[in-house]
């Protein structure tokens, strides 16, 4: 690379990648296959529209790049394509559930999702969000007994306060969300149902957890995360006589995005191909293996889980009150300078700022990229203990 400088700084971030113990939940490590697909001439090529229908010249090749990841993703997930439609176009997650709110909600109509200190994403709706500022956001909360998602509860607030959209999923959230209770809740309030699986689709790739298309009207995704792909997203929606999907490719084009990335598409539609595998089913088994066994040992160790324990990729540590007085930073920052790479987090009822909040956030699927295993997990837990307890 002529570029010394950048080529210097990108050296050194993969050094950093390799010499350090991630447990970033939404980082994951890539394969050379989606690198090169990144990397391609594809980025040299623009072309607004889609399939078939481009504002540009000189896109018979790409057009097949956007089918091939279209078709990928839905076998991947098992959908019809009689009955879904999926959408490869959005850059990101944000922009994906800013897309589907803009479609099919009306500016300042109700939008119902998890609090951001609860597990929730800032896209659900939250007050610091442009999503909670075009919209008027309707909260829930986890149980404060036992910090998990009370249905009866969320049922009673949707039934009065009638969002026109429901959000299942989370960024911090650890178990399995019931997605045939938030259908019900949805049916009783006349909301749609729209499933952020971003953290949680490799997961259900993977076969380790339940499929949200048999309830949801709109399924987003990252895929950078358990999808172990290039940064980019996927909108997913139902075929049927209310023409979400017509309304959303809108949304996106020319509604939200010009020209769309078709070396991220291509790097998607790579990715895609490998979830699609034994030995990514493999892999996501052995991903919520190691999370159970990072907890079960942080738990065994006097650490409290939030939730009591996880069933995913992920978990969440209350560092504040059996780490005497350390917060969620300054825990944060010791385990990076000992060369273990978390982030802080809030939990829920969180009494601190989220700029120190009580938690930690940990997450196993970049490490099982790795290739750890439970006893590797056990050993990171205990060497996270000595590092907070020092």
């Amino acid at each position: 690379m002529k570029d010394k400088e950048i080529s210097k700084l990108i050296e050194a971030e993969k050094k950093r990648q390799k010499s350090v113990i991630n447990l970033i939940a939404s980082e994951n490590y890539v394969s050379q296959d989606v690198l090169y697909a990144l990397g391609s001439e594809l980025t040299n090529k623009y072309g607004e529209g889609y399939p078939g229908r481009r504002y540009y010249r000189g896109c018979k090749i790409v057009d097949e790049v956007e089918k091939l990841a279209q078709k990928r993703a839905l076998k991947l997930f098992n959908l019809s394509s009689k009955k879904w439609s999926v959408n490869v176009q959005p850059l990101s997650g944000s922009p994906a559930n800013f897309a589907v709110y803009c479609a099919l909600v009306p500016p300042s109509e109700k939008i119902m999702g998890m609090v951001l200190s609860h597990g929730g994403h800032l896209t659900h709706g939250q007050k610091v969000s442009m999503t909670g500022k075009f919209w008027t956001p309707v909260l829930y909360k986890v149980d404060q007994k036992n910090e998990l998602i009370n249905y009866k509860e969320l049922k009673r607030l949707a039934i009065l306060e009638k969002p026109k959209l429901i959000i299942a999923g989370f960024t911090a959230y650890a178990h399995v969300v019931n997605f045939r209770k938030f259908r019900e809740i949805a049916n009783a309030c006349g909301a749609l149902l729209m499933v952020d699986m971003s953290h949680f689709a490799g997961l259900v790739a993977g076969k380790v957890y339940p499929s949200p298309f048999l309830y949801a009207d709109i399924v987003t995704t990252t895929i950078h995360k358990t999808l172990r792909g290039p940064r980019s997203a996927m909108i997913f929606s139902r075929i049927d006589y209310r023409e979400l999907h017509k309304k959303i490719d809108k949304t996106i084009l020319p509604g939200l995005q010009g020209g769309p990335h078709f070396n991220q598409i291509a790097a998607v539609a790579v990715a895609l191909k490998e979830a699609n595998s034994p030995a990514f089913k493999k892999y996501a088994k052995q991903v919520v293996k190691n999370t159970k066994a990072l907890s079960d040992e942080l738990s065994q160790l006097g650490w409290r889980i939030i939730e009591g324990g996880t069933e995913t990729h992920l978990l969440r540590v209350d560092v504040w009150r059996e780490g005497k007085g350390i917060g969620g930073r300054e825990a944060a920052d010791k385990l990076e300078a000992a060369g273990i790479i978390v982030n802080e987090n809030t939990i829920p009822f969180d009494t601190r700022s989220p700029m120190d909040p009580s938690g930690l956030r940990l997450g196993t699927a970049a490490e099982t990229t790795r290739g750890k295993k439970e006893k590797d997990m056990i050993n990171i837990a205990r060497k996270i203990d000595r590092i907070l307890r020092a």
